[in-house]
C-alpha cells in the first residue's frame, strides 16, 4: 500500500460500498484509480514500484534452483503485485487472497480488470475470497513465498483486527504456511525496528529490510524474513 500521491484533480467516486469490515471506495483522480478503506488511503495506480518489488524481492531471497516456487500475495489491491507475480515464468502457484468482495468485483467486473484482466486469465493465478488471518491459520497447502501488503505496515493498520496478523501468533501462522526454506515478505510505509525484532522471535531467519525510494518523505520497506530449513 502507498502514502496518497496528492494531485490538483478533484477524485470522483465510483462506487461506495459497506462490508463486514466497515467502508470501501473506489476513485477516479484524473487518469488514476484510487482505493479507500474507512476514511484511510490505501493506494492508487499511479506508481507499482513498491507492489512490484514485493514480489521480486521475495523470489530473490528464494534459492536459485527451487522448481516453480508457489506464491501467496495478501492483498489484491490495484493488480500491481499479481501482475509482477504473473510476468515471472519462475513462479509457480500463484494465489491471491482478497478479503472485500468489492476490490475483487472492480477487478473482474471493474474499472481495475484493466491492470488485472490478462494476469486473471493466467492459469497459475486464483483470487481467494478470503479474511488473510483467518486464511493463514486454517490448514491448507503450503507456499514457499508469502507476500503481505494488507496495511500501511505493521505499525499502521488498517482495521484493528488486522494487527493480530503481526502478533507472535499471527507471525507462527506465516511460518507454519511457509515450506522450509520459504519467505515472508511483508510491505510497510516506513522501517520497523519493533517488527524485524518480532519477525526474528518467531523464529524468522535472515531477517532484513529492503528500502524502496520514494519521490519525498521516508522510503517505502519490504520486510523479509526466511523459514528455517
Amino acid at each position: 500500500m502507498q502514502h496518497m500521491k496528492h494531485s490538483d484533480s478533484t477524485a470522483t467516486v465510483l462506487d461506495r460500498r459497506d462490508g463486514p469490515h466497515g467502508e470501501v471506495v473506489l476513485r477516479r483522480r484524473g487518469e488514476h484509480f484510487e482505493i479507500i478503506a474507512n476514511g484511510c488511503f490505501l493506494m492508487d495506480t499511479s506508481d507499482g514500484r513498491s507492489e512490484r518489488l514485493l514480489v521480486d524481492a521475495a523470489l530473490a531471497a528464494l534459492p536459485a534452483d527451487r522448481k516453480e516456487p508457489a506464491v501467496l500475495i495478501g492483498g489484491l489491491g490495484v493488480g500491481f503485485s499479481l501482475a509482477r507475480a504473473v510476468e515471472e515464468p519462475r513462479w509457480g502457484r500463484i494465489a491471491v487472497v482478497e478479503r472485500e468482495a468489492a476490490v475483487v468485483d472492480w477487478h473482474r467486473s471493474g474499472p481495475l480488470g484493466a491492470y488485472s484482466a490478462a494476469a486473471l486469465a493466467d492459469p497459475r493465478a486464483e483470487i481467494v475470497h478470503a479474511d488473510l488471518v483467518t486464511y493463514l491459520r486454517a490448514p491448507g497447502r503450503g507456499f514457499d513465498a508469502l507476500c503481505l501488503d494488507i496495511d500501511n505496515g505493521p505499525d499502521w493498520t488498517v482495521t484493528e483486527d488486522n494487527g493480530s496478523l503481526y502478533s507472535p501468533t499471527g507471525l507462527a501462522a506465516c511460518r507454519d504456511r511457509l515450506t522450509p526454506g520459504g519467505v515472508l515478505a511483508v510491505w510497510s510505509a516506513q522501517p520497523s525496528a519493533a517488527f524485524e525484532q518480532a519477525l526474528r522471535n518467531a523464529g524468522f531467519a535472515g531477517v532484513t529490510t529492503e528500502e524502496i525510494t520514494v519521490a519525498r518523505g521516508v522510503p517505502d520497506v519490504v520486510h523479509l524474513g526466511i523459514r528455517a530449513a
